[in-house]
């Protein structure tokens, strides 16, 4: 049986799957009742590492410093920090950069998270295929036990 007293990490990226998995990550910590004071994490990995390219010679602010960042910032987090006010379960927000299953998977083991919860897919089919399977990655390696939403 899954250990969900503690700590449960939810991966969002704005998709209608994300948005299932921060509902059921919600769903979860509620479950285990108010005695075990569950906490989610949502984590948002913005890509980091890629190849280089013609606009790499051109200025440009990462996606955290554009003017339009605070309200994709709100639009992607909104599922999430509603549901668990909702439900009154205490949420952070985390934003990193990077690959996303290593990303994931090192926020896991750093804060001891006891489930991660990910959708089966993310933002689109082309991104999957440049990316690979996030959640299988995931599902795959991660030291702790993962749930993944469909």
């Amino acid at each position: 049986m899954l250990n969900l007293s503690k700590k449960i990490l939810v991966a969002i990226d704005g998709s209608p799957q994300s948005d299932k998995a921060a509902e059921e990550a919600v769903r979860l910590a509620t479950a285990s009742g108010k005695r075990f004071k569950s906490r989610v994490f949502a984590i948002l990995v913005l890509p980091g590492n890629r190849a280089p390219s013609f606009t790499d010679f051109m200025p440009s602010p990462p996606p955290t410093e554009r003017p339009d960042w605070e309200e994709k910032r709100k639009r992607i987090f909104y599922v999430v920090e509603k549901s668990a006010a909702e439900a009154d379960v205490p949420l952070e927000n985390v934003v990193v950069y990077g690959d996303p299953a290593e990303e994931i998977m090192a926020f896991a083991e750093q804060e001891e998270i006891s489930v991660i919860v990910i959708g089966s897919s993310g933002a689109g089919r082309v991104r999957r295929t440049l990316l690979g399977s996030v959640s299988t990655k995931v599902a795959l390696h991660a030291k702790c036990s993962v749930y993944v939403v469909r």
